[in-house]
């Protein structure tokens, strides 16, 4: 990092994966961040010790004008903090950045411009319309449809840009759109100009709508559902949407996920709907936490001897085992000679970046399947069993019927989330949510606890047979169910369905 006091981000366009590599490093460097109502909030993620500030958002908070966030900003840096000034798109097109960065000139406070995306590039990527084309435009103006109130006269020359040889981008021309489009039509652009309307580009909920020049006003009156961030192309090329497009046509595009794992492990699940096209909805059901007593699972790393078998029942037990092994100052040669079993690919994979190779690991990833493998040589032998602070039974019970001694070691705690949050809540009771992602018996549980019947309102996605029954038994029933039982065949499971979904209600 640089000397800078005070960072001007370019947040991008919506999607948070689009935030540069140098904005979230100046965001993790931040003690305040202001952000205005056009960065996703998610990116605050990146400065979680900070404090948040919103500047406004439209429709729903208070705007602050630009001299109060100005002084805010400079209140901030006199106080000896870093601050971020988040702002959507990028920083130097019609962002005001020139005033902040002239005030904090004058005020002798150091600074850094952070570039971002762009809306008028991201929105033509995202919609398949590039606003350059060998053929059909050399060049692309990016026009605001929101001057400065109180200027005496445009400074647009619309006469000029009725003429560009090019693409026009219009931002912020929603409610000039009449003004705009009138200017253009006087000037004599062709009333059939190709134009496209795109709203909230790069994100779940992305719109688009094409049209010609003189119907762009009829689409965004007030009681359409084009409403501010949309930018508007006009241009032949926006008619290689057609070839070009690809943002709507993933197979998850327009569902909306509730993803309920804990909070360190959702992401293995978004990710990949979210590479789908699925808006994720994060809700976690259940934590994951030390747990509370240290000493059975001390007296286990203890107490191990060569020719027992220590076993894994999932990855959050690797992961705890061995962060207190290391903090005995212990490490992976205190498992010489002892036989290691995992209950899955994953938890497998979990002991491999530990440097151990599972001995076990069964083809059915679950307790039932693992038992299977162990009890033909269970009888005499010790197992030790990793595990939370609470679950099934099941494969304590299948091993000591087998004849084996199994010494059951809490390793972390599994417990209910104990509310959730009620913006959510309220989407799922108004039928807003198309899937929930059932990961566990533990997580079906606290679901219904958390949701009750309002779970009705949307598809289950069940991780196994386990979890389907935990499901039934709750009076609930699931529409896909993983196989193998893993997240990314869980993923498999959903697209498959809206694919088949889609084909049933295709007339062709």
């Amino acid at each position: 990092m640089n000397s800078a006091q005070v960072y001007l981000i370019g947040a991008g366009p919506g999607d948070p994966g689009l935030l540069t590599l140098r904005g979230a490093a100046c965001l993790e460097a931040a003690d305040v961040v202001l952000y205005d109502g056009l960065s996703n909030a998610a990116l605050l993620s990146h400065a979680p010790a900070a404090e948040h500030i919103c500047v406004g958002k439209h429709g729903r908070s208070r705007i602050w004008t630009q001299d109060e966030i100005i002084e805010e900003m400079l209140r901030h840096v006199r106080a000896g903090r870093i601050v971020a000034r988040l702002k959507g798109g990028d920083p130097a097109v019609f962002a005001r950045t020139a005033e902040e960065a002239e005030a904090l000139r004058d005020a002798g406070i150091r600074f850094e411009i952070i570039p971002g995306i762009t809306a008028a590039l991201a929105a033509s990527s995202y919609a398949g319309i590039p606003v350059t084309h060998r053929k059909l435009a050399s060049a692309v103006a990016l026009v605001t449809g929101h001057e400065e109130p109180g200027k005496p006269k445009s400074a647009l020359d619309w006469e000029a840009l009725a003429r560009f040889p090019g693409t026009l981008v219009i931002y912020m021309g929603v409610t000039t759109v009449k003004t705009w489009t009138q200017a253009l039509l006087d000037a004599g652009k062709p009333a059939d100009t190709p134009a496209a309307i795109l709203r909230r580009c790069s994100l779940p909920d992305q719109q688009s709508l094409h049209c010609r020049l003189d119907e762009v006003v009829g689409h965004l009156t007030p009681a359409s559902k084009f409403r501010p961030p949309v930018i508007v192309i006009l241009g032949p090329v926006t008619q290689l949407a057609a070839t070009f497009g690809w943002f709507d046509l993933r197979p998850l595009f327009g569902q909306r996920v509730l993803v309920c794992r804990p909070q360190q492990q959702a992401e293995e699940l978004a990710e990949p709907l979210r590479s789908r096209g699925a808006e994720v909805l994060l809700q976690p059901a259940i934590e994951i936490a030390p747990p509370a007593d240290w000493a059975p699972l001390d007296e286990a790393i203890g107490q191990l001897t060569s020719g027992e078998t220590l076993v894994f029942a999932s990855r959050n037990g690797v992961e705890y085992f061995f962060d207190r092994l290391t903090t005995l100052g212990k490490d992976a040669r205190r498992l010489a000679g002892v036989r290691v079993a995992a209950v899955g690919s994953r938890t497998a994979e979990a002991l491999g970046r530990r440097g151990v190779r599972a001995d076990v690991v069964p083809e059915r990833f679950d307790a039932e399947g693992l038992a299977e493998v162990l009890a033909g040589r269970a009888a005499g032998r010790r197992f030790w069993l990793i595990r939370a602070s609470r679950g099934r039974d099941t494969l304590d019970t299948l091993l000591a019927d087998a004849g084996g001694e199994v010494r059951r070691v809490v390793a972390y705690q599994n417990r209910d989330v104990a509310e959730a949050d009620p913006q959510l809540a309220a989407r799922l009771t108004a039928g807003e949510v198309d899937w929930i992602a059932v990961t566990s018996s533990a997580i079906a549980d606290s679901l219904v606890r958390l949701f009750g019947d309002s779970l009705r309102n949307a598809k289950l996605a069940s991780i196994s047979p386990t979890t389907t029954a935990t499901l039934a038994r709750h009076g609930l029933e699931a529409s896909v169910e993983a196989q193998p039982y893993t997240m990314q065949a869980l993923v498999d499971a959903i697209t498959e369905f809206q694919q088949s979904q889609s084909q049933n209600s295709d007339p062709s």
